[in-house]
């Protein structure tokens, strides 16, 4: 049976304001004072009972080592000894210069003697007996109690040094953790599921996105779409050029606003608006790119003689299901070191190319709007009468329309 801490406190105190002070006072005649001086001292055993038995820290050749020797840098110590936690606890190991280390609830009897240093870690540490060196706590209080005596300085990092009684020869020390206690690393199986959703889910966003041009913006999406199939380096041009005069373009806009009285108001819904156009011509873009792979890989599937039916909506399935195999392929190889961040690599550029490539198609066609760069205008050869005359206009040597009869 486990006695509560708080219980037994309340038993001694409540016998303290109970009985008058005469009959406390310590003499060889007054039982009832050596009964409950008795009792005081008992109290921290019998709260041992309710708290975790310590275990004591094992040392070994590849652990850290602590030296607690001097404790005017406390937040070197406390890296330390946190970089040396394990989990479980018990995997914990560390060695101490000139002491020894124990986890958990620390108790030195009354009739002990601990020669050199001692290191508690996550845990409280009760001083009935006499520590011939400091103490050294982390995430615990350290108490000295009535006849307890501390040869050395006293430092709880994450606690509280209490005197109730006792004696130290040294310097005492009560601080906050700076440092947080370390995690322990998550599992390869869960790095992995944290990956796969956070691509799902980026996916799932796309897709929906996607979706969405195409029942709202079809004609617009399209027309980006083609001009990324027929001028490819003049897109990927024109995106990287975006890029770089994306800033400049913003801070000359706002400046240019500022210098007039009616511009100043209409700051805030410039850089709004700003903002805004950037992102659909990015995001729109990528979507666009994605609208052309699905295109091109549907209709190669179709000259095989694949039973495929061409619509938008799949060509923007395929084409972002084509550009996440990258990033499919580093959630389930990224924990390899080398390779893992090989593919993050050609993942994140390979993404950026063809992000810079719909952003260079989306400025071109003015968003949808100009079919200039999109291959859908016919040359001027083309326009004349004898070309016109052919059908189809495009694949098929265009004839001449023939002589008319002089009859």
């Amino acid at each position: 049976m486990r006695v509560g801490r708080g219980a037994l406190r309340a038993l001694l105190f409540l016998l303290v304001a109970v009985l008058p002070s005469p009959l406390l006072a310590s003499s060889p005649d007054n039982p009832v004072a050596t009964v409950a001086h008795r009792m005081r001292d008992l109290l921290p055993l019998l709260e041992g009972l309710s708290a975790p038995a310590p275990q004591a820290v094992q040392a070994d050749a590849q652990a850290p080592t602590v030296n607690p020797a001097r404790l005017d840098d406390p937040a070197r110590l406390e890296r330390d000894l946190r970089a040396a936690l394990r989990s479980p606890i018990s995997r914990t190991r560390l060695n101490v210069v000139g002491g020894r280390a124990r986890i958990g609830h620390t108790s030195i009897g009354s009739d002990e003697i601990v020669a050199g240093h001692l290191v508690v870690l996550n845990g409280d540490t009760e001083v009935h007996g006499r520590i011939e060196g400091n103490i050294l706590s982390l995430d615990g209080n350290v108490t000295v109690h009535r006849g307890g005596i501390v040869i050395g300085d006293v430092l709880a990092i994450g606690g509280r040094v209490r005197m109730i009684g006792g004696d130290v020869t040294g310097t005492m020390q009560s601080l906050e953790a700076v440092v947080s206690p370390a995690e322990p690393a998550p599992s390869l199986w869960r790095v992995v599921a944290q990956r796969g959703a956070g691509l799902a889910g980026i996916f799932v966003t796309l897709l929906v996105l996607g979706f969405g041009m195409v029942t709202f913006g079809r004609p617009n999406l399209e027309i980006v779409s083609d001009t990324v199939s027929h001028s490819f380096g003049r897109s990927f041009t024109a995106g990287l050029l975006g890029q770089i005069l994306l800033v400049p373009t913003f801070g000359m806009l706002v400046v240019g606003l500022v210098l007039t009285v009616a511009g100043a108001l209409l700051v805030p819904f410039a850089v709004v608006i700003y903002l805004l156009l950037a992102v659909v011509a990015i995001l729109g873009g990528l979507l666009a790119v994605a609208h052309a792979m699905g295109e091109t890989i549907t209709r190669r599937r179709m000259a095989r003689g694949l039973v495929v039916s061409p619509n938008a909506y799949r060509y923007v399935l395929t084409g972002l299901t084509a550009l996440a195999v990258s990033w499919i392929a580093w959630v389930a190889v990224g924990w390899v070191p080398v390779a893992g961040g090989i593919i993050f690599v050609s993942a994140a550029l390979a993404t950026w190319f063809l992000g810079t490539v719909g952003f260079g198609a989306a400025i071109l066609s003015r968003g949808g709007v100009r079919e200039h760069f999109a291959g859908r205008i016919l040359p001027p050869e083309m326009m004349t009468d004898e070309f016109l005359w052919a059908t189809p206009q495009f694949g098929v040597p265009a004839v001449t329309r023939p002589a008319k009869d002089p009859q």
